[in-house]
């Protein structure tokens, strides 16, 4: 990739750029910009069990996903790559009889042609949720059918308790739905709404289950090993902090989460939240936004996020590095660290634009495999891991939604530029990169949506390296 490749990206999209957040509302769901679907028709209460199942509701949804990843100027730093993924979910939700629902949701995922071969699986990159590398590996199949959600739920006043595998939406937890399958946790979660202005969220969760696994697994544990079969048995998210092993830390790990939101005062939008895992890791994060009327319909939105992350481990080994190499970390065998990330937003009814700067402590890297983005709405770009020790980095985001702004129906337009400082003294974390991200949305009627994602990464050359690269992706979701 040339510097000239990313100027002309840069100067074409922040002309026309745009939050990218149009939303696609169809009869009975809304998807939203972060691909969170929203569901605006229910089930009525109804009053018999053959009822609850005679008037429950279906959802469908079919969905493809194409990847092209291309190392742009070193054939040493990987291999191209490329994902297919074509599917369709269809989950099913029962009537209410005396607050008591159900919901269950089956997924697939297949991968017909334009696909790696089998001896080449570990060289996927974003497209690698379309598919399970280690049921390749281990059974040569490429295509996944999975029970993605399946839970019972309790309604009363304006508390719901969800017992069994679901998403969770918070600051550490994301259902991160870009791809085919959402990633999905087992166990005990409550929402509780009955405070004024007031969203508190609980969870107890004894496993995960990632976009790209067949079956659930730990929610922290790497498989370790020696072999990719081995690796990829347990938690291998990319964000996964791989000394944190099944022989280090064992399989039989939970997931504990608990989160306030507040918004009494007007204007304000106030969070704390807390998560542990016991005996490993613990996190409190605090954030606030406040939103300040301008002039008609624009507003100006300072927002801050701290996050504090605390060991438990009490290792004596090297934990503090993500990939294992700890050398010029402040203390090796600590996980103790921390973030600050604040953003600045100019927005109206359809513009949004925005300011972002992050920065981890020089201790440990911020431990993170469960899809909520540490640095995520401030500065992540797409596919970014910017949350190592001593990173920097500084992020502006334009855009327009044209629907909006009554010019061009259902389309929206939203790009990204960063400028991702590393500690250059850590062999454990990335090459210093800019970057341009760039994402585009055609809603077709009310039940299609159609999204092209591009990514140009210009990195400088690190252990002789350089991992500069251009990404690509094609999405399409129809709802029925």
């Amino acid at each position: 990739m040339k510097i000239s490749k990313l100027s002309i990206a840069a100067f074409t999209v922040i002309a026309l750029a745009s939050s990218a957040q149009a939303t696609l509302k169809s009869d009975k769901v809304t998807l939203k910009g972060n691909m969170v679907v929203e569901y605006t028709k229910l089930p009525a209460p109804v009053n018999t069990i053959k009822e609850a199942f005679t008037e429950g509701m279906f959802y469908g949804r079919l969905r493809a996903n194409a990847f092209y990843w291309d190392w742009d100027k070193d054939p040493a730093a990987g291999k191209d790559n490329r994902n297919l993924g074509v599917g369709a979910s269809l989950i099913y939700k029962s009537a209410p009889l005396n607050g008591l629902s159900g919901t269950v949701g089956l997924y697939t995922s297949q991968n017909p042609f334009f696909r790696m071969d089998k001896e080449d699986v570990g060289s996927s990159k974003a497209g690698k949720d379309t598919f399970s590398r280690r049921d390749v590996l281990t059974g040569g199949h490429y295509g996944m059918t999975v029970l993605g959600q399946a839970y019972l739920q309790y309604d009363a006043a304006k508390t719901s308790i969800k017992v069994g595998r679901q998403m969770l939406e918070t600051v550490f937890t994301k259902s991160n739905d870009t791809k085919m399958i959402p990633n999905t946790f087992d166990g005990v979660t409550a929402t509780i709404k009955d405070i004024p202005d007031t969203t508190i969220q609980l969870a107890y969760f004894t496993a995960q289950k990632l976009r790209d696994h067949t079956s659930g697994h730990d929610v922290i544990a790497f498989g370790g090993g020696s072999t990719s079969e081995q690796k990829w048995s347990q938690n291998d998210d990319s964000a996964v902090n791989k000394s944190l092993d099944v022989a280090k830390v064992g399989i039989d790990n939970t997931l504990q989460i608990a989160s306030v939101t507040n918004k009494s005062i007007k204007n304000l939008k106030a969070n704390i939240s807390y998560a542990r895992v016991p005996d490993v890791i613990s996190n409190l994060t605090l954030e606030a936004h406040y939103t300040i009327p301008v002039s008609g319909d624009w507003k100006i939105a300072p927002g801050i996020r701290y996050m504090n992350q605390m060991d438990d481990l009490d290792s004596t080994t090297a934990v503090a590095n993500l990939g294992k190499k700890t050398d010029n970390y402040t203390d090796p065998n600590s996980l103790d660290s921390s973030l600050l990330a604040l953003r600045l937003d100019v927005k109206n009814k359809a513009f949004l634009g925005r300011i972002g700067y992050s920065k981890i402590a020089d201790e440990a890297d911020i431990v993170a495999p469960w899809r909520g983005f540490p640095t995520g709405g401030f500065t992540r770009a797409m596919a970014q891991y910017n949350w190592y020790a001593n990173t920097k980095t500084y992020m502006l985001r334009l855009g327009y939604d044209f629907g909006k702004a009554d010019m061009i129906p259902g389309f929206s337009l939203m790009a990204r530029y960063a400028v991702q400082d590393f500690d250059e003294t850590k062999p454990g974390v990335a090459a210093d990169s800019n970057i341009i991200h760039i994402d585009a949305r055609q809603n077709i009627g009310k039940d299609l949506e159609l999204k092209v994602r591009l990514g140009f990464v210009d990195a400088d050359v690190k252990a002789g390296k350089d991992t500069s690269y251009n990404e690509y992706r094609v999405e399409l979701n129809y709802f029925f």
